[in-house]
């Protein structure tokens, strides 16, 4: 299997710069060939010295449906390469999008100008969901002025809630600094949830899973009763619109009560429950469970689906 690196982003995301950057460090030297598949011209370009002392050989391709599967062995073919990077533009979509026979990709990484996201985010959400949703990394460049890094990275675990997200300012350095601004009270015996703060929850407490061990929360769900779940067992939560009306993802977890037996599935629900960190088969690893002390039934909400772009 050759392994093969999928860098996207939109245009003047920087991936150009990153892509020079990885090939000039020790870690990722190689003494086979690499073949770069440039899919789109930038203002940046690759120094010939570098290609030449890395064994890299870069091979355009102008045009999307020139993308495809014989184009790409093709290519392999001619420069008979150890490993395979794709600066892949931002414009084409990668659904659909199929690799030849041999190619795994081995790390797919979203470069994000911080400047321009929100604009991107706003007229172009399918197109960022998609560059984002398959990938582990999410790089954003040039956040020196940016003020709500938070709610980027909402937008971003929204869409990819296991992707790392990483800020730079316009020096490279990383920037870990983001200002704390849940819409609800941490320290409040019960932590009461409305759209936004459900919303914000969720994805906080994936990657804060600690500081919520031992609280209380209070929301309204519909309920979920995947298969094989224990009698004691349901998923309390909401559906939500993470770019568009054809995305939505269901966002909950697993709560225990004696009751759940006579629940029925998407009845509505208020819920209040402990959260505990433990492993559980369904999250394959430790995740919170919800441990119920209160259900009570209730009318559907107003506004049934959450919609990310008004968080």
């Amino acid at each position: 299997m050759i392994p093969v690196y999928l860098i996207n982003g939109f245009l003047e995301s920087g991936k150009t710069q990153f892509i020079k950057y990885t090939l000039s460090q020790p870690y990722f030297q190689s003494p086979g060939r690499t073949l770069l598949i440039m899919c789109e011209d930038g203002d940046e370009e690759y120094d010939d010295n570098l290609l030449k002392r890395t064994r890299t050989s870069v091979e355009p391709i102008e045009d999307e449906d020139d993308f495809c599967e014989d184009a790409l062995k093709y290519l392999e073919k001619k420069v008979n390469p150890e490993r395979i990077i794709i600066e892949y533009n931002g414009m084409w979509t990668l659904k659909d999008k199929k690799l030849p026979a041999g190619w795994k990709i081995e790390q797919q990484i979203t470069l994000i100008n911080a400047a321009t996201f929100p604009v991107y985010y706003t007229n172009m959400r399918s197109l960022v969901a998609e560059q984002v949703r398959g990938s582990e990394m999410i790089i954003f460049n040039r956040c020196d002025s940016i003020e709500d890094l938070a709610g980027y990275k909402r937008n971003i675990k929204a869409v990819n809630s296991m992707a790392e997200i990483i800020f730079e300012d316009s020096k490279g350095e990383i920037n870990v600094s983001l200002a704390e601004d849940l819409p609800y009270d941490l320290d409040a015996d019960v932590i009461v949830l409305d759209d936004t703060g459900y919303a914000v929850w969720y994805i906080d407490i994936m990657d804060n899973i600690e500081r919520y061990d031992g609280k209380t929360i209070e929301f309204i769900g519909s309920v979920i009763k995947p298969p094989k779940i224990a009698e004691n067992e349901f998923v309390p939560g909401r559906m939500a619109m993470t770019c568009c009306a054809d995305d939505m993802a269901f966002l909950g977890f697993v709560c225990k009560w004696d009751g759940a037996k006579d629940l029925r599935e998407k009845e509505w629900v208020r819920v209040r429950a402990k959260i505990k960190i433990e492993h559980q088969a369904a999250y394959q690893g430790p995740g919170p469970v919800l441990y119920a002390t209160s259900v009570q039934t209730v009318k559907e909400p107003k506004e049934p689906v959450i919609d990310f772009s008004k968080i």
